[in-house]
């Protein structure tokens, strides 16, 4: 399973605005793309037409996966689709929508907070509440079984502007998304090293000595990296080893303690001492030189050549194959004897997946469509990939006296490529309820739930997590442009201290600095938001 998309940041597109503004005049004095959703193709289906995006893997028409073939089949709807690589598809996306050759549909749009919010108020897509009331059972079926889905889909002016992608797989604690940047160590140099597995940051450091001093890949050179990481905010980042010392650290900066306060970690007295020890190992010169400018495939080509003593990701399948090469770290005691495993604040839930523009003509099939996504065994299909493909390794097979679809061994493929290839995202639900009965788990995901469960669960300390708050378009401008400095600023002291080690002189200039920066009014909306969303 790949990692499921985190609670996305509400960055504001400062394009946006101009970009609706014109999208406007365009649909009013052209009619846009609209009309053409009028039309019937001579053998009486409906086509629609929309932008997407998809990976490089995956085939560049969307039609060509064995997915659409067969839901054109199944609706009797084309879509002729826009598709671009996901690493241009906003821009492409934002363009799109100026230019006047309006979609009727905009999917795996990609939509944060405020894009949805903004893009609304200016009438650029519509809401799609009374859609989802007329025309979609299957859809509804879900916010019944799930109605907190329902308050987390819904704007906070009452309305529901983008379909939803949700996937859940275990609640709480045992949440498949509760740990993202998951410790990865070389139990093979630890063999050959007649090395112990490491318990607490002290025993770490003189293994990364140890792998840095003793040649434990055997071929006489000095080639062994310690430790390396991708020095941005994911699942790639060391800042797992921050619970040792403290609150930890996550992707956003945000944990709630147990009696219900926000807290900003980055301000966080355990914090500075997490950093003060992340500079020891760069003293020792422990850690992979690349880590501050690599990116993902540097860091990819290193992992698959076994170079790393210890390395971070989400599933070790995905760098250095799932072998016994590797095993996870478990959580280590800091200086004061404590175990922490700091939770993420992602969950299975996007809310942006989909919208409809207001060019669209041919609502009632576009909303039919979009409902068949969310059929349970259409949904698990559309996150993970399908069955019968004569062309390609395929993710399942399908039993047909049980209705249910079965997870296939993996055979050594990358699940995250497997799922590029095959998979076409968008709007889905897949409850919790539906393992056992509609699919099985899949083998990676039913793997890093128990390693999750056995290892890292019982060291969790915090019984709350920031949950997924819809803000309003006035706390979400404020939020985005307080974080654009202060996440920035947070990032580029964190890495000056980790190669300086001035975070104690500096440490109270820095909160101050934070302040100026708005976080007293950043804490404040967020707690507000924690505050509306638990009552």
């Amino acid at each position: 399973m790949k990692k499921v998309e985190k609670s996305k940041k509400t960055l504001k597109s400062l394009s946006l605005s101009m970009l609706s503004a014109v999208f406007l005049l365009s649909a009013c004095s052209s009619g846009g793309g609209g009309a053409a959703s009028e039309a019937q193709s001579p053998d009486g289906k409906v086509t629609l037409n929309f932008i997407t995006q998809s990976s490089p893997l995956a085939p560049a028409d969307p039609n060509d996966k064995l997915i659409n073939k067969r839901l054109e089949e199944k609706t009797n709807v084309h879509i002729n689709w826009k598709n671009y690589t996901s690493d241009v598809f906003a821009e492409k996306r934002n363009l799109a929508v100026a230019s006047g050759d309006l979609p009727d549909a905009i999917f795996d749009a990609g939509y944060g907070d405020y894009d949805l919010l903004k893009l609304a108020k200016d009438g650029a897509i519509i809401p799609l509440e009374d859609l989802i009331e007329q025309y979609m059972p299957n859809l509804q079926k879900v916010l019944k079984e799930a109605p907190e889905y329902k308050s987390m889909i819904t704007a906070p002016d009452g309305h529901i502007y983008s379909f939803p992608w949700i996937e859940e797989l275990g609640s709480g604690k045992q949440r498949i998304q509760s740990v993202d940047n998951l410790p990865w160590i070389n139990v093979e140099w630890l063999n050959n090293l007649g090395l112990k597995m490491p318990t607490t940051t002290e025993e770490l450091k003189e293994v990364l000595i140890a792998f840095k001093t003793q040649d434990p890949n055997g071929n006489g050179k000095a080639d062994e990296i310690p430790l390396s990481f991708i020095n941005k905010p994911g699942g790639e980042d060391l800042t797992f080893l921050f619970a040792a010392f403290g609150l930890g650290e996550n992707w956003d900066h945000t944990v709630v303690t147990n009696d219900g306060k926000v807290v900003f970690t980055a301000a966080d007295e355990g914090y500075k001492e997490a950093v003060k020890y992340i500079h020891e190992l760069v003293q020792e010169n422990l850690i992979d030189i690349e880590a501050y400018q690599q990116d993902w495939n540097t860091y990819l080509a290193k992992g698959k050549d076994n170079k790393y003593g210890m390395y971070f990701t989400w599933d070790k399948a995905n760098i250095t194959g799932m072998n016994e090469t590797y095993d996870v770290l478990p959580p280590l005691a800091g200086p004061n004897g404590e175990r922490n495993v700091t939770r993420t604040n992602g969950i299975g839930l996007d809310r942006g997946r989909m919208v409809i523009t207001s060019s669209n003509k041919n609502l009632e099939s576009t909303a039919k469509w979009v409902d068949q996504l969310y059929e349970p065994l259409q949904s698990i299909q559309n996150n993970w990939g399908t069955y019968g493909d004569e062309t390609q390794q395929n993710i399942f097979e399908f039993d047909e006296a049980k209705g249910m679809l079965k997870h296939m061994p993996l055979e050594g493929a990358a699940p995250v490529e497997l799922r590029q290839k095959t998979s076409i995202a968008g709007p889905l639900a897949i409850l919790d309820s539906y393992y056992d009965k509609y699919t099985t788990k899949p083998e990676d995901a039913a793997w890093r739930m128990n390693l999750l469960d056995q290892v890292m669960v019982p060291h969790m300390k915090a019984d709350n997590v920031y949950p997924s708050v819809f803000f309003s378009i006035d706390e979400l401008d404020r939020l985005s442009t307080i974080e654009t400095d202060l996440f920035a600023y947070v990032l580029r002291l964190r890495t000056e201290w980790y190669q300086n080690g001035k975070i104690e002189q500096e440490w109270d200039t820095y909160l101050k600095e934070l302040d100026r920066l708005g976080l007293q009014e950043w804490l404040e909306i967020k707690q507000a938001g924690y505050d509306r969303n638990t009552q």
